[in-house]
């Protein structure tokens, strides 16, 4: 009997043993779990703030972006309109430019008219009408054609650019012979472009005399005179009344063009009026007239605007004409 009961006792204790073990070992289990776990989300949990962050930072940025976007439309948008108010003026100002000089147009066709129907009495008295009116007869005008033909020197300063020589060319040709025409006798002849290059280089700063042969030698030179222009008469003006400007002189400049590419009228106005001084009558001894020629008449620019205010201001202050023409004939 003793030795049955000592052997149930071994058998319970091992068992406990056993049990105590597993529990242990679960326990031990369980403490390891609890330890790294926290851990492991902590981090995540870290993990996902720092995205959070950069995404609300990228969001904040977006938006930025869009407000800056929006805030220059609306620039966009406001410069817009005050530019379409500026064309509108603009269109306004160009129909009103375009009916003056339309008008222009029409007054110099019919000044062109009458100086052709004129062309009997441009300077000097006919043998007949010096016979019935007297020796000492002077007529009561110096104008032919709106133009005054009462000077004895004449210089022609003829634009020579491209858009004149490729388009205008058979028209300044007809014109510098009509101006000849006018002037049936001068004592004296230049002919320069608008940058002052003379078209017979051995008479720079000297006059040809007038005769036949000039006459004929400058149209036949003209045909084919091309030298370098920069569509400004500036140059060519200023040069001939430095040159040519003699207070005991009556001299007419004539001035062929199509636009005028420099930036100030007023610049050239006021060089003009100290190159070109006046006599004790107030009279300017060097007159200039102008003939704008039509080569951008349907697609008008402002050089060309700038050519027709500057030469209409030039030929007022100066005691000439400027002339507009309003087609090619």
């Amino acid at each position: 009997m003793i030795r049955n009961r000592r052997s149930i006792e071994e058998f319970s204790v091992a068992f406990l043993d056993v049990i105590c073990c597993g529990f242990g070992a679960i326990i031990l289990l369980l403490m390891i779990t609890k330890t790294v776990e926290p851990i492991l989300l902590e981090k995540s949990q870290l993990d996902l703030d720092s995205k959070v962050a950069e995404r609300e930072l990228a969001l904040f940025e977006i938006k930025g972006k869009i407000n800056e976007l929006r805030r220059q439309l609306t620039d966009a948008d406001d410069q817009l309109d005050e530019n379409l108010i500026d064309l509108l003026a603009l269109e306004r100002q160009l129909t009103l430019i375009l009916s003056q000089f339309a008008a222009s147009s029409k007054t110099a066709d019919e000044n062109l008219l009458e100086t052709r129907k004129l062309a009997t009495a441009k300077q000097s008295l006919t043998d007949e009408m010096q016979r019935l009116l007297g020796m000492n007869f002077q007529r009561s005008t110096d104008l032919v054609g709106g133009i005054a033909v009462d000077s004895e020197y004449i210089i022609f300063v003829i634009d020579t650019s491209g858009s004149m020589f490729n388009v205008a060319w058979p028209q300044v040709l007809q014109k510098v012979e009509e101006t000849l025409k006018i002037y049936p006798e001068v004592k004296g002849i230049q002919v320069m472009n608008d940058m002052g290059d003379y078209m017979f280089p051995r008479y720079q700063g000297q006059w040809m005399d007038d005769s036949t042969a000039i006459r004929r030698a400058i149209l036949d030179r003209l045909q084919s005179w091309h030298p370098f222009s920069n569509s400004s008469p500036v140059e060519g003006i200023q040069r001939a009344i430095a040159t040519y400007y003699a207070p005991d002189k009556n001299i007419s400049i004539f001035v062929f063009g199509d636009d005028f590419t420099g930036s100030s009228i007023e610049s050239v106005v006021e060089e003009v009026d100290r190159l070109n001084r006046a006599d004790d009558t107030g009279r300017r001894r060097v007159r200039i007239h102008a003939i704008g020629f039509p080569v951008y008449l349907e697609r008008p620019s402002g050089r060309v605007y700038r050519f027709a205010a500057l030469m209409r201001e030039l030929a007022y202050r100066n005691d000439g004409t400027f002339v507009g023409l309003s087609d090619f004939e």
